[in-house]
């Protein structure tokens, strides 16, 4: 159904599966690691209509989301990290949308990392403050598309994929080089880089 590049079980290729959290529109993209290279494996939106119950738009979704990871197999999946939000209830919406996400990724032994939405944009452009149409340009470049992948949910969980790729070897250098867990030494980093770029 989701055009899965390749074949083999759950982590050929090193697949990595981002989403972004949505309940109208919730993007999702994969990818893997072909030596320096972001290889796309998939990406798109699932939808739910407006016009239906809450119930049953959650149903839908949380079905479409148990297809796709049974379809693609991901070996790690990345989620953006929900902030504060001035809407209210779209930030509601894009919780529930987030933690059927993790649900179904728990179901199946599947590690999930979340990011911040300025973390994703500090690993694919290098500018923490980046627009999304910065985004959008450096996910087409690296995953050596011709065209922006569309709607801008689909690009944005291809951009949370990439960070992923490039984070994890960050965190596993950290994690070697301390004898602890990578993340702290991760999020510093983010942290201090951030910092940079707030002080131009």
């Amino acid at each position: 159904m989701f055009g899965q590049e390749g074949s083999g079980g759950r982590g050929a290729g090193g697949v990595v599966l981002g989403i972004d959290p949505g309940l109208s529109r919730c993007g999702y993209g994969a990818l893997r690691r072909d030596g320096h290279r972001m290889v796309p494996v998939a990406y798109g939106v699932l939808r739910t209509p407006p016009e239906t119950d809450l119930p049953e738009r959650l149903a839908q979704l949380q079905a479409d989301l148990e297809e796709l990871l049974d379809d693609l197999r991901p070996e790690e999946v990345a989620v953006e990290r929900i902030l504060f939000q001035h809407n209210a209830r779209s930030a509601i919406t894009v919780g529930q949308a987030s933690g059927l996400a993790l649900a179904a990724a728990a179901r199946r032994g599947i590690p999930v990392t979340h990011y911040s939405p300025n973390e994703v944009k500090l690993a694919v452009t290098g500018d923490g403050a980046a627009d999304k149409a910065a985004v959008q340009a450096m996910v087409t470049r690296l995953c050596g598309l011709t065209e922006t992948p569309r709607p801008p949910d689909a690009a944005d969980a291809l951009a949370l994929a990439a960070c992923h790729l490039w984070a994890s070897p960050v965190r596993a250098g950290a994690a070697a080089a301390t004898g602890v867990g990578g993340r702290g030494g991760f999020d510093r980093a983010v942290a201090a880089a951030l910092a940079r770029d707030g002080a131009r």
